[in-house]
């Protein structure tokens, strides 16, 4: 389903691929992202069953494709179709290894600095007449990229393939379908926002509130431990690679999420009679430390075995003894997007915020902004 998904999905989003892009899909630097999922590591366990994989080479071609269908500008458009290349394997759970659940915003650091360095790059950008510097940051463009809870065409991709893909504990009947995606998109115009700058909104209260219910409830479901889990679990256990020498932090730009798993399953299939029946860990905070271990190989092993094969967890108001647990405060990713409520001025119509014309989503948003898991997720080590 994925490839099928993706290519309707693209031509949605710009039904043309323009010309001009296609060169720059061969560049190293990009397509190194094809081995990178775009939902950060739910891929890889049984506690997740993702209805398809879809990678960050997909979601920068859609964001690419999403500003060059509102602007048919190339400079923003290279933008936004580089502005991932720094992302590591496992995308965000990079963050998470880092300590930086609440921002998620260690991955973009080198991101200049690797399109500085691509020759290749250069040589594209010179064929279309355009500088380094117009294309290296994206967040200077506010349709590519804006603050929360504002709609960008990053913001606004990674939602659609997010609620279409994403299952585990997620109800299906709540998820993206190629037709809603194509009756939301093409309700979008450029407006003018409280800031006087562009930003996409809607033109119909109905089609607004339909996209604001969704991807709240996307944004809900990333706040619940389900998730948060996945992402601390294999964090946690990635770093215990790391010290152990199995992974070193390059492994995470050199080589696909796959590659990395399956150096990973033989190590611990070489080590399968390995006996964990007497040990026990007692996870403590997030920091990674723990009570009665050390850092250790069979700590590896079991931490590993379980992330790949765990099904469930169980919430407490504190953490359980011989499980891993998780209590911690993550981004919260929503959007309150802005409603046609006038005609052009300059160019772009005036609107308001969703929250400012529906009373019912007004109330979502500010349940989501309340929720709280103030409790511990645990999974049980075996």
């Amino acid at each position: 389903m994925s490839k099928k998904f993706v290519e309707q999905y693209h031509k949605i989003l710009n039904h043309e691929f323009p010309e001009f892009l296609k060169k720059y899909l061969h560049l190293p630097i990009l397509t190194r992202l094809k081995g990178i999922g775009l939902l950060c590591g739910t891929d890889w366990t049984d506690f997740f069953s993702n209805n398809f994989y879809y990678s960050r080479f997909d979601h920068s071609i859609g964001v690419a494709l999403i500003i060059w269908h509102f602007t048919h500008d190339k400079a923003q458009t290279i933008s936004g179709l580089l502005h991932d290349v720094s992302t590591p394997a496992f995308s965000h759970v990079t963050d998470f290894r880092k300590g930086d659940s609440l921002t998620q915003t260690v991955t973009e650091g080198e991101n200049k600095s690797m399109l500085a360095n691509s020759p290749e790059l250069i040589d594209c950008l010179s064929e279309d007449g355009l500088a380094l510097n117009q294309v290296d940051d994206y967040h200077k463009y506010p349709i590519a990229d804006n603050e929360v809870p504002q709609l960008s065409a990053d913001r606004l991709e990674y939602m659609f393939p997010s609620g279409a893909a994403l299952a585990g504990t997620w109800s299906l009947d709540k998820s993206f379908s190629l037709s809603e995606i194509k009756s939301i998109y093409n309700d979008i115009v450029i407006c003018k926002n409280e800031n006087n700058t562009e930003e996409l909104g809607f033109k119909s209260v109905e089609i607004a509130e339909l996209y604001t219910h969704r991807t709240t409830d996307i944004g809900l479901f990333l706040q619940k431990n389900e998730d948060k889990m996945v992402m601390q679990f294999l964090a946690t256990t990635l770093n215990l690679a790391i010290k152990l020498n199995i992974l070193s932090e390059t492994d995470f730009f050199t080589f696909t999420e796959k590659e990395i798993i399956q150096k990973l399953d033989k190590v611990v299939q070489k080590n399968k009679t390995i006996n964990l029946a007497n040990k026990f860990y007692e996870f403590v905070d997030t920091s990674t430390h723990y009570k009665k271990s050390e850092d250790s190989f069979e700590k590896f092993i079991l931490f590993y075995r379980t992330y790949r094969k765990f099904r469930k967890i169980t919430r407490s108001p504190e953490p359980l003894k011989g499980h891993f647990c998780v209590n911690l405060e993550v981004k919260k990713r929503y959007i309150n997007p802005l409603v046609v409520t006038g005609n052009k001025i300059d160019g772009l119509f005036e609107a308001k915020r969703i929250t400012d014309i529906s009373e019912k989503i007004r109330q979502e948003i500010n349940y989501f902004l309340s929720y709280d898991e103030n409790c511990f997720g645990c999974v049980k080590l075996n």
